[in-house]
């Protein structure tokens, strides 16, 4: 059974990380427990650490902050009934890892380095865990704010926050800004622009890789030096960004973590955020730039919904399996606008949310996802959803049933317009919050045709040496089995913003890379969660949906159950909190490629179902 880092390799034992050993480069370096551990200064939760902690010549010590159980978790202002408290007693320290990006002092692409915030439970209290959090969108969170506290946010989507890792359970925890920093938090990518308008490699690879791989050195090396001892496990736990974190652990840093959960992992970036903008493209290209209202985007989402989501002869109110639904409103007479001609059928609906052809096409086109010329197949011939892409589809869109707005709604997503003039070296395309020398973003996405949008995607996978791999692709995971690491990966199949399909192709490649399904599953286990949104969430446009859904707890307690006892964890039970009107439903999920298969009872009970 793996048991933390032993056996690891280490170029120097100077970089335990305490000043009485001196300093080194730390890029590259895996601590292990055999090295002199003894030699170590006391360090405690004071300026101790500025003197005692110096792990290379790169890391300075920014803040040194204890908080008793009870403080309020707050650097600066005035404490009011949403400050966070900490549940326990607790030591926070920043550090800066440089050597960051020199440049203009006003130039968002200007870095000192990569920020960390480290939270370090009181050494009676510690688990002898590390149990980091990943970040989301784009990053650029306050980890080197000496008045702010990064991790009292939720991070990654995800419902934990580092506080709560350190005070509640008792792990060490941590959380890093990728190497830049936003006012923006998530959401803006000026980063990534040098200011004449080349790319940012530098800052690419450090949002991409290094930020997080230095997180996990630095942590373990922060740990080693306060409690005199290694952690005797180290856990990812991110979603989003956080997944693709993860993932990119797996791949690139397969020593830095003994059990990775990744939830609706950003992997396959450039190809799925391009496709994100999609549906805006379709708006402006076929709809006169007249987008669908909220209510015709819901409207047809139910109706697939009513379609494809009965079991048993009872409606669940969400799509168990929305990869087998064909759900089309072109053929849909009470979709359609009454006297409107559809495929086969008259409209009849006189409801303001009806639709014509067009935009019943349009929906379709949205449904399948991108594609070169702007073209789909009829649904009931391919729906858009195959585990490996279809001729002229570029990546694949949400799913039948899903919550559109997030893409669809009346304004682009800013990551997807702002990825697309990052591929295509024009920052004009983006939302207004992109900032640049060259050119401030003007929303002139607008203007980019089916060809424009393929040929960015096709640009983005291009250029992934300079955007430090972004796209976390690799099947190959080989390194980080053999080393004894466990990976649970899971996806929300009603995600309004990744869609899951995504993850299944990867699946099915790392299975086709190392052996198919059984080889992979002794160390990597994948998970689809129907009607689960991009958190834990109903990501349905039905808001009385109320599918069932697991627990962040429960799968990171079937993750440390695998690397700590062997337990390779196999069907996992959702639910549901119960409704004023109706009981709790629960519903298995299975270690994919199994799948819930209805056997007999009530469909919304997890024993009428087995794993086939």
């Amino acid at each position: 059974m793996k048991t933390g880092y032993q056996g690891l390799t280490i170029t120097a034992a100077a970089c335990l990380g305490v000043a009485s050993l001196g300093g080194c480069s730390s890029d590259n370096l895996v601590p292990t427990r055999s090295e002199a551990i003894a030699a170590q200064s006391a360090i405690r939760c004071d300026d101790s650490i500025r003197t005692g902690f110096r792990p290379d010549a790169d890391t300075t010590v920014l803040l040194i902050k204890s908080f008793k159980k009870g403080d309020p978790l707050l650097l600066s202002g005035t404490v009011d009934a949403t400050t966070p408290v900490a549940g326990n007693d607790v030591c926070v320290v920043k550090l800066l890892v440089g050597p960051g990006n020199p440049g203009p002092a006003d130039a968002p692409s200007t870095s000192a380095g990569i920020g960390i915030e480290v939270w370090l439970p009181a050494p009676a209290n510690w688990n002898n865990r590390i149990h980091v959090k990943g970040g989301g969108g784009w990053a650029g969170t306050h980890e080197t704010s000496v008045t702010q506290l990064a991790g009292t946010a939720p991070a990654g989507e995800g419902v934990l926050t580092a506080a709560d890792v350190a005070t509640g359970e008792g792990a060490v925890s941590a959380t890093t800004d990728t190497g830049h920093v936003s006012a923006l938090e998530g959401v803006d990518a000026s980063f990534a622009m040098n200011p004449d308008g080349s790319l940012n490699t530098t800052l690419w690879k450090d949002f991409a890789e290094r930020g997080i791989h230095q997180m996990a050195l630095k942590t373990r090396a922060l740990t080693r030096a306060y409690y005199g001892k290694d952690a005797k496990y180290a856990y990812w736990d991110g979603g989003s960004t956080g997944g693709r974190q993860g993932l990119k652990e797996a791949q690139a840093n397969p020593a830095d973590f003994d059990g990775i959960l990744a939830a609706y992992p950003a992997i396959n970036w450039t190809r799925f955020i391009t496709g994100e903008l999609y549906p805006q493209v379709v708006f402006q290209r076929d709809l006169g730039g007249v987008n669908l209202t909220a209510g015709q985007l819901t409207g047809m989402s139910n109706a697939a919904i009513d379609a494809c989501g009965t079991v048993g002869g009872v409606k669940l109110g969400y799509i168990p399996d929305p990869l087998r639904c064909a759900y089309d409103p072109r053929k849909d007479a009470r979709t359609l606008c009454a006297g409107q001609a559809g495929v086969g059928v008259t409209g009849t609906s006189t409801s303001a949310d009806c639709v014509n052809l067009a935009q019943a096409t349009a929906m379709n086109k949205i449904w399948y996802g991108q594609t070169v010329d702007g073209n789909v197949p009829d649904p009931a011939l391919d729906n858009g959803s195959g585990t490996m892409l279809a001729p002229g589809q570029k990546w694949y869109g949400l799913t039948r049933g899903t919550m559109m707005l997030a893409l669809a709604g009346p304004t682009q997503f800013p990551i997807a317009s702002e990825m697309v003039a990052l591929e295509s070296r024009n920052p004009l395309l983006a939302g207004a919050a992109f900032r640049n020398a060259s050119g401030n973003g003007a929303n002139q996405w607008k203007n980019l045709t089916y060809s424009d949008l393929a040929n960015a995607s096709d640009h983005g996978v291009a250029l992934q040496s300079d955007l430090g791999q972004i796209n976390t692709d690799m099947p190959d995971l080989a390194a980080f089995r053999d080393r004894g690491g466990k990976l649970i990966v899971y996806h929300g199949l009603a995600d309004v913003l990744i869609p899951a399909q995504g993850s299944i192709n990867y699946y099915h490649r790392v299975a086709e890379q190392m052996g198919g399904f059984a080889a992979v599953q002794t160390f990597f286990r994948f998970y689809l969660v129907p009607g689960m949104a991009h958190s834990f969430a109903n990501g349905t446009s039905n808001a009385t949906a109320n599918p069932p859904l697991p627990t962040n707890a429960q799968l990171y307690a079937a993750l440390t159950d695998w690397v700590e006892k062997g337990a390779a964890p196999g069907m996992l039970t959702a639910r549901s909190t119960a409704a004023s009107t109706t009981a709790a439903k629960s519903r298995p999920l299975c270690v994919y490629p199994l799948k819930a298969t209805y056997t007999s009872g009530d469909p919304n009970q997890a024993a009428s179902y087995t794993c086939s």
